[in-house]
């Protein structure tokens, strides 16, 4: 197995839970801001040392849930500061962007990092739409023109031009092209049926943040493999990336209790002005194709959210305990769903980072060498 190091870089010192969306940036300090991205910069480049596969970010746009606007300029850093491990773009929100601006950023981190790039393209989550100003009900279409014209630009050598329905240029050719051939191994996320059926058309990782229920996930799992087999293409371990919410520590006592002391300000704070632009988007928009699957989408937040920590953990949404309580989580995830990679985010609210540098530590050396086999 394989494991990926994901930073989701929040703002941990609101003092009141934001009223609305987009949350308010008064609060912002610029000096706590540059400290808080030192921290999170030299946490990640430490999961090279601790033995992860990949470093992954990702977009937010808006809300203090994040503060990586752009999470290339992220990687850019990355470049400079590691030299193995794979840097992970989890990812560009595509519909929203320009896509040959994508294009020409993913091939510079990958020519930067000498090929260590992975290329994520997400959809996003409903209310990155209303920050950007496009319809959420043009997601799918604007993510599958986008989607082919980056990977046209990476591989034709000879100007082109594009005339689709959203996008149009007389004349494209980036400089550079990426370092890998034929492009950057890519990753698309999945989290319902109908995106797995789209990623199961591009030779792509599947990557799933949100696991409700193992049983759900493996139905998930199957959609794509299958699309992905009547494309010609078989679908192994290496393909498929499982997102978690992770905290190791000494003992399950303490991992839980540092688990219960961060959700709530993830939950109750960084997550209240999106699950109010959620909402909003939700009831306006077809973004997730029809009225059965908006109340499903919401219905599974809710549940999420409503359960025990115990719960969680026995469901599959996140790994928390022992190292030796994590290794029997990370089987369990590997038999039941096939996955090979594991996308592992310790920085959960206001996780204190020492014990997230001290998870990461058990994770090398009591959890990794039971598991790296699988």
């Amino acid at each position: 197995m394989k494991f990926s190091f994901f930073h989701l870089m929040p703002w941990t010192h609101l003092e009141q839970t934001p009223a609305e969306w987009p949350a308010r940036n008064a609060e912002f300090d610029p000096v706590k801001g540059q400290q808080l991205y030192q921290t999170y910069l030299d946490t990640m480049v430490n999961a090279e040392a601790c033995g992860f596969d990949w470093v992954a970010a990702n977009e937010h746009h808006f809300s203090p849930y994040s503060l990586m606007s752009n999470c290339n300029l992220i990687g850019a850093a990355l470049t400079q500061r590691t030299s193995s491990i794979k840097i992970a773009m989890l990812g560009n929100l595509l519909p929203i962007l320009n896509p040959i601006r994508v294009a020409e950023e993913y091939a510079m981190l990958d020519v930067m990092s000498g090929g260590r790039l992975i290329a994520g393209f997400v959809r996003g989550i409903p209310h990155e739409y209303i920050s950007y100003n496009i319809p959420p009900s043009q997601s799918r279409a604007r993510m599958k023109e986008a989607l082919d014209l980056i990977l046209k630009a990476w591989t034709e050598p000879e100007p082109f031009g594009w005339e689709g329905e959203f996008y149009q240029h007389r004349a494209v050719s980036i400089w550079p092209r990426p370092f890998q051939k034929p492009h950057p191994r890519m990753l698309l996320s999945a989290s319902n049926d109908e995106s797995a059926e789209f990623v199961g058309q591009y030779d792509a990782i599947l990557g799933m943040t949100l696991i409700f229920d193992l049983d759900v996930a493996r139905d998930t799992i199957e959609i794509f493999k299958n699309v992905s087999r009547s494309h010609g293409r078989e679908i192994g371990p290496d393909q498929l990336l499982i997102g978690q919410q992770t905290c190791i520590a000494p003992t399950d006592e303490e991992a839980r209790h540092h688990m219960r002391e961060a959700l709530p300000y993830f939950h109750a704070r960084l997550m209240r002005p999106q699950q109010d632009a959620q909402r909003i988007v939700l009831q306006k928009s077809r973004f997730f194709s029809d009225d059965e699957q908006s109340a499903f989408f919401v219905k599974r937040l809710q549940a999420l959210k409503a359960r025990t920590l115990e719960d969680q953990i026995e469901a599959g949404s996140m790994l928390c305990g022992s190292p030796q309580s994590v290794v029997k989580q990370i089987k369990r995830l590997r038999q039941r769903l096939g996955a090979g990679y594991v996308n592992i985010n310790m920085k959960i609210g206001t996780m204190p980072d020492s014990v997230i540098l001290k998870g990461m530590q058990l994770f090398k050396d009591e959890v990794l060498p039971h598991v790296v086999d699988l």
